[in-house]
């Protein structure tokens, strides 16, 4: 993703989706006081599998993480949200950091470009996908 703001254009590096999702189902196992084993033996899988997906090694296939959220007993929409809220709590950090572009200036901008308000300050970023 690229940020203008009013001082330039700055990359800035999303997570990959995979190491999100990975993180999530590895602490929903963990709360629930389970095994790599035992869960992957509940999602017909390997247990070197399933801890490759944990650590965000290997990306998953939607068939994978079905099996895996069935396993831990939790829905695939809950995975799928707990990832996006994490996505974007990442890219709203990093978006706080870097310069805001100014009140009344008008970057030249490409036509995919955004403008999002940060929603814990009232800047406004433009984002260029």
């Amino acid at each position: 993703m690229t940020l203008v703001t009013g001082g330039g254009t700055q990359h800035v590096r999303e997570p990959l989706l995979r190491h999100l999702v990975g993180a999530i189902l590895r602490r929903a196992r963990l709360r629930q006081g389970r095994t790599l084993q035992e869960v992957a033996s509940a999602a017909r899988m390997s247990t070197a599998y399933l801890s490759e997906v944990e650590r965000g090694r290997k990306e998953a296939s939607s068939e994978v993480l079905a099996a895996v959220c069935t396993a831990l007993g939790i829905r695939l929409v809950d995975l799928v949200a707990q990832a996006h809220d994490a996505l974007a709590a990442s890219v709203e950090q990093q978006v706080r950091v870097l310069t805001s572009v100014p009140a009344g200036s008008s970057p030249v901008l490409p036509t995919s470009a955004r403008h999002v308000r940060s929603a814990t300050t009232s800047d406004t970023v433009t984002l260029a996908a």
